[in-house]
């Protein structure tokens, strides 16, 4: 299972992290990912990391501004947002999948992330 969190309302240009914790399941052995979705809108991808912690991978619209990472010892995924934008407003979901998954096998509740302009 895992639970998502640190969502909220921030300024346009500022900052929020968002955090995931798994319960049921090791980061350390996962492939993970982030995604979101805003309203009327289908769920889009934003940034993934390797079970391995060594690659990484953005969408073009947060590339630069976004940075994931995780927390073996916390058994955590991160997400650190910034310079935010108002199109950056939408439900955030976390993800994970094995390394023997083509799809992502788990997903957090999703927590939202509201920018104000």
């Amino acid at each position: 299972q895992l639970q998502a969190s640190g969502g909220g309302l921030v300024q346009a240009g500022g900052s929020l992290r968002l955090s995931c914790a798994a319960s049921g399941l090791t980061f350390r052995w996962y492939s993970t990912g982030w995604f979101r979705q805003a309203p009327g809108k289908e769920r889009e991808f934003v940034a993934a990391l390797s079970w391995s912690g060594i690659t990484t991978d953005y969408a073009a619209y947060v590339k630069g501004r976004f940075t994931i990472s995780k927390d073996n010892a916390k058994n955590t995924v991160d997400l650190q947002m910034n310079s935010l934008k108002p199109e950056d407003t939408a439900v955030y979901y976390c993800a994970a999948r094995s390394r023997v998954a083509n799809e992502y096998e788990f997903w957090g509740q999703g927590t939202l992330v509201t920018v104000s302009s």
